[in-house]
């Protein structure tokens, strides 16, 4: 009786979207066992991702089906007790402090660098590509490190901090391209060896360090795509944190994903096999944690070009995907696959953004001009 008012439940949110249960069209999901229903009922999204990872379900246009339910916001009608668990621990535990904060780094970051070298193209760069006069992902990201340097008028001999530097491609193209020294921080082993490779001969440190721990002065300071993992009860120290590494004139440059409406945590599905711990910050969040510590100089909003930076790393995984298999199983890749089909719909849905924010100080005298 259960699972036939599940089916009846889930079958009419599926309509309201326009879609149908093993219906014809591409974004119509294909139902291969009939307990995905009571399994999406009583678990929502985490339902929805470990069923398909289980080959429960498919669609032939699976970023097309995800964006639909985005549109829809079903996301928000069907909660399971996982949600209200995550919403526990985030309200009564710090979950991005001390030792939690390299959890992210083992988890994730340290999967393989073979892994990340096939997805995501000729530069290590696991952000959002800037697309507006680019025609393929490296310029994309060519583009995008390039921007960054511009926004923050980097000049040959300037000291320069990258908060989360990943596997160090930003320090690298800084310093090649604008002649600066770097100081990067990770708290991924494997992001930090290879950076420390890419790196060698210029003049950078890197370092796995949590961003806390830093103590220094620089004249500029980046941190892209690393935000998403500072936790909403951090956001305060982690801006007073940038702040006192930062000279007076000096120029700051957050790039992150960002959400339309603030929350202390993150999808349950994306806590339990991608991102743990992480959330993404809405523009109130930001702005009240910055207050006091810096000016907003410019707010730059390209999350569009995160759908199709993300449809590139898919096209990359999969056919990349044969001489990956013999590490990674079949779960594995439908993990993976559904993980950058999901974060495609979201950008798609525009249910999330893209920001780049540029903050100084004491504010740039005679006014900051964005490069775009």
């Amino acid at each position: 009786m259960f699972r036939h008012t599940a089916q009846s439940r889930i079958e009419e949110l599926l309509a309201q979207c326009g879609l149908t249960a093993n219906g014809p069209a591409a974004c119509d999901p294909q139902i291969h066992n009939p307990h995905f229903y009571t399994r999406v009922v009583a678990h929502g999204s985490l339902g929805l991702g470990e069923s398909y990872m289980d080959g429960w379900w498919d669609a032939a246009d699976l970023d097309g089906f995800l964006t639909r339910l985005l549109d829809a916001h079903l996301d928000e009608r069907v909660h399971g007790i996982d949600d209200a668990w995550l919403w526990l621990q985030a309200t009564l535990r710090n979950l991005q402090r001390g030792r939690r904060a390299f959890t992210i780094g083992e988890r994730h970051y340290d999967l393989g660098n073979d892994l990340f070298r096939a997805m995501l193209g000729r530069r290590l760069v696991y952000s959002c590509g800037y697309w507006k006069d680019a025609a393929d992902l490296d310029a994309a990201q060519e583009a995008k490190l390039d921007l960054v340097c511009r926004k923050l008028g980097l000049a040959r001999g300037m000291r320069v901090l990258d908060i989360g530097c990943g596997w160090g491609e930003a320090l690298e193209f800084a310093a090649t391209r604008y002649g600066v020294a770097g100081i990067g921080l990770t708290v991924s082993h494997e992001q930090a060896d290879y950076a420390r490779t890419l790196c060698a001969g210029l003049p950078i440190e890197i370092r796995l360090e949590d961003y806390r721990a830093f103590r220094g002065r620089v004249e500029r300071a980046f941190s892209i795509g690393m935000f998403e993992h500072v936790g909403a009860k951090n956001y305060r120290r982690y801006f007073e944190v940038a702040r006192r590494s930062l000279a007076d004139d000096g120029l700051f440059l957050l790039h992150t994903i960002g959400t339309n409406r603030s929350t202390n945590r993150t999808d349950p599905w994306i806590a339990k096999y991608i991102f743990p711990n992480s959330m993404l910050p809405s523009a109130a969040q930001i702005t009240r944690a910055c207050e006091g510590w810096f000016v907003i100089e410019d707010w730059h909003n390209f999350g569009a070009d995160y759908d199709r930076t993300l449809l590139a790393w898919r096209a990359n995984f999969d056919a990349a995907w044969p001489a990956l298999a013999a590490r990674y199983d079949e779960r594995f890749r439908r993990r993976w696959r559904y993980y950058l089909s999901a974060a495609a719909a979201s950008f798609r849905s525009r249910r999330n953004q893209l920001w780049q924010i540029v903050l100084s100080p004491r504010g740039v005298r005679g006014g900051y001009r964005a490069p775009r």
